[in-house]
């Protein structure tokens, strides 16, 4: 489309893309997610997936995107226009408003604890206990509701303002800010007395841990959700992206910062864990249950927990809003939908959509799918099944569908043994790590 709006500059574009990978995934579910699997052998195989898997797939979905240079259903339609293959795209972009329809309420649990941290309600709570504080506030009929609704609507605002006036503006704020939160936290947790344990756990592998089949998925699964890779946000944001911008030297500026974002949240919670004698492996609740607890603790530990939760709920929103601009995108393109209207259709959408979600530990705290609760369900679903396909689907796609000479244009990959490498891992690495991640989700159902 000639008149499609594109990225003001290289440094607004990979700022966004990186806002759009750092969120939740880097912090609430990044830290526990290596608390139950072994700590630095976790992290040695995140990094591997990351640029073994994850950034041959970045490179595949900006190609895609920028080569389509429309929604994700084009994207995947190109190749073959008029196929049933343009379905893929449905899919995704179906997918991006399950995760966000889930994603927002934890979200809305962010905010909620951020507020509650600059006001003082949360610490005055304290003797409560955070486990009840917490379980009270999810399991209330009507208050996650409306912490899901606030995030929901500042996404909504910002994805209204359109790509260069809210997405690139929203991010050149935020991303530098976040980076100076996230290194000060980490700054002064290891210099807490006995950090060095929380330290050694993160950046200390246990080489045993390698052997164990659980810990190659819950890698794969964290680089997948981590990256946001099978969303479909990188083809919409490369749709966006003008030829003059270098393809690889982006994609690989993304993994490094997402990568990068998650290790250093890392050592901002684990030494401060260690430090005052917390589980590592205190599961989802480490973020909103254990660490209020540690910035108790803390001198300055209110400020420090405000500026915490401040984090968590700023990267969330970057998350949100690339989230959001995939379904939009599609409406405007596929049914001519003004973009005001189309993201409060879809905001209004994924609210109702969330709803289960954010009432699943009160109201609908009985309601079960399989062995999980509605949210925990949702996440399952996403992270064992949704992101694996999309992946699978991009990596066919560019794999075999284009041709490869076409692919390896759009790429920009200039050595050939390079270029070759990264075909081979599209055409067969990627498909079948997939399908075995696949595989093993399904048969523990």
């Amino acid at each position: 489309m000639s008149d499609r709006e594109q990225w003001s500059s290289q440094s607004g574009f990979i700022l966004a893309t990186i806002g759009s990978a750092v969120g939740l995934g880097n912090i609430w579910r990044f830290s526990y997610v290596a608390g139950e699997n072994g700590g630095g052998a976790f992290l040695v195989l995140y990094l591997i997936y990351v640029f073994v898997i994850g950034l041959p797939l970045v490179i595949a979905e900006l190609a895609l995107g920028r080569r389509a240079q429309g929604d994700a259903i084009a994207a995947f339609d190109g190749p073959a226009p008029g196929s049933r293959w343009r379905y893929a795209g449905v899919f995704v972009g179906a997918g991006a408003v399950l995760i966000l329809s889930y994603y927002s309420v934890i979200a809305g649990w962010a905010l909620k604890y951020f507020t509650g941290a600059s006001l003082g309600h949360l610490w005055d709570t304290a003797s409560e206990g955070y486990g009840r504080y917490f379980q009270s506030f999810i399991s209330h009929t009507g208050e996650p509701v409306i912490w899901q609704a606030a995030m929901l609507i500042a996404a909504a605002l910002v994805v209204a303002g359109g790509v260069r006036g809210g997405i690139e503006t929203l991010n050149r704020f935020l991303m530098p800010l976040l980076a100076v939160i996230i290194i000060g936290l980490a700054v002064f947790a290891v210099t807490l007395p006995g950090a060095q344990r929380g330290i050694a756990f993160l950046l200390a592998p246990d080489w045993s841990a390698f052997a164990r089949a659980e810990v190659h998925a819950a890698a794969l699964g964290q680089a997948f959700f981590s990256l946001g890779i099978g969303m479909a946000v990188f083809l919409t944001y490369g749709s966006y992206m003008p030829r003059s911008f270098p393809l690889p030297r982006s994609a690989v500026a993304i993994a490094a910062g997402d990568s990068c974002f998650a290790i250093v949240a890392g050592l901002a919670i684990f030494p401060a864990v260690f430090s005052f004698g917390i589980d590592p492996t205190s599961g989802p609740e480490l973020a909103f249950i254990t660490l209020p607890q540690v910035f108790l603790q803390m001198p300055v530990g209110i400020l420090l927990g405000a500026a915490f939760f401040f984090l968590l709920s700023a990267a969330a929103l970057t998350s949100m809003v690339s989230l959001l601009e995939v379904p939009v995108a599609i409406l405007v393109q596929r049914l001519a939908m003004s973009r005001r209207r189309a993201t409060a259709l879809v905001g209004t959408a994924v609210l109702v959509l969330g709803l289960p979600s954010a009432l699943s530990f009160g109201l609908l705290s009985d309601v079960r799918i399989g062995r999980h609760g509605i949210l925990d369900a949702a996440d399952a679903a996403v992270s064992n099944f949704l992101l694996p396909i999309g992946g699978i689907l991009i990596a066919l796609t560019v794999g075999w569908r284009l041709s490869r000479q076409d692919a390896i244009a759009e790429s920009e990959l200039q050595h050939p043994w390079l270029a070759n490498a990264w075909l081979w891992v599209l055409m067969l690495m990627v498909p079948l790590t997939l399908a075995t991640i696949l595989l093993q989700s399904a048969s523990a159902l």
